[in-house]
């Protein structure tokens, strides 16, 4: 007599599966989520979601990149706190661009509670756009997270005064030259309208627009979050840098910027990503001459203690499992 039970109740693919899901919670460029998962019966597979791409925003794929790359360490987390080690191939195949990386090789070797701690702080990660209290990010804070995106293959420059006021600068011209252009904004206002499982609803986006040092984006519509009478003095600027400016890099960027929030969310401290002065070009050269051209920068974090006495935002929305993670080659039944 014959026995089917399905593929996906095997504990390799079981595990494969629920970390591409929880590599849903990772954080992505305007909450685009442009990641497809294929789980295969001893491989996990990386793809872009073609229709989840910025084609205004981020023609060449930068950010795109840098999101997927996030996504790509939230799932060796997830993996590697269900006990399971694997040998990830970033961009494999270089015929096929779509395909950012393949997880093969996969072991069971013992769950890891440094990565159990990490999938806790998955879960409770978001971003809050209010300005920030006036508590000082601890000094060891900051080093903890710079470490954390070292890790990774990345770095992160905390800025001086100076500095600061050369990105505020660079922020306001970024959003001058985005604001001018209508196919920017025709993309940005399709991705803070939608209702669903992505984009940015009005209860994440600030009623009207904080007092910062560096100016936040225009998201061309208001929300719904209470921004309050705070300003973000005492918020800390870091730019997220390399050495290459190649795809892989920027894949690797968004696996050292998951590194760095998740640990600075451990620590309590708010994280914001500023990807407006990377979008134009110029100002990304101004952020390079920042880095005295030692570097190539991939995102302007704004890193502060939140205002405990303010309710925080709620997290973004996320799309359903079935339409990020794709099961179909191990749901066929067996004997």
């Amino acid at each position: 007599m014959s026995h089917q039970t399905p593929a996906t109740d095997h504990p390799l693919t079981t595990a494969l599966a629920e970390a591409a899901a929880m590599a849903g919670h990772a954080p992505s460029v305007h909450n685009t989520q442009p990641w497809r998962w294929r789980v295969l019966p001893d491989t996990l597979e990386l793809r872009v979601a073609a229709d989840r791409r910025l084609t205004a925003t981020d023609p060449e794929g930068l950010l795109l990149a840098l999101s997927c790359g996030a996504a790509l360490h939230h799932a060796r987390l997830a993996l590697a706190a269900e006990g399971w080690t694997a040998t990830v191939h970033r961009l494999p195949e270089p015929g096929d661009p779509d395909l950012l990386a393949r997880f093969t090789d996969l072991r069971h070797t013992g769950a890891e509670p440094d990565a159990m701690h990490m999938v806790q702080c998955m879960q409770i990660r978001h971003t809050d756009r209010r300005p920030v209290s006036d508590e000082q990010v601890p000094a060891v804070a900051l080093t903890a997270i710079a470490a954390a995106a070292g890790r990774e293959g990345a770095r992160v420059q905390v800025l001086g005064p100076d500095q600061m006021l050369q990105l505020a600068a660079a922020a306001s011209q970024a959003a001058t030259v985005e604001a001018e252009d209508p196919q920017l904004r025709e993309e940005l206002d399709y991705w803070t309208s939608r209702t669903g499982g992505s984009g940015l609803p009005p209860e994440v986006l600030p009623e009207q627009a904080p007092q910062t040092t560096v100016p936040a984006r225009d998201f061309g519509r208001p929300g719904t979050l209470p921004v309050g009478p705070g300003h973000d003095r005492a918020a800390t600027y870091g730019l997220l840098y390399g050495d290459e400016d190649e795809p892989d890099s920027w894949l690797r960027a968004g696996e050292a910027l998951s590194a760095a929030w998740l640990t600075a969310t451990r620590l309590g401290v708010s994280v914001v990503p500023l990807s407006g002065v990377v979008e134009v070009p110029g100002t990304r050269q101004t952020l390079r001459q920042l880095l005295a051209g030692l570097g190539h920068p991939y995102l302007v974090l704004r890193l502060g203690i939140a205002d405990p006495a303010h309710a925080g935002p709620s997290h973004t929305p996320r799309l359903e499992r079935a339409q990020v993670v794709d099961t179909s080659a191990v749901d066929g039944h067996r004997e």
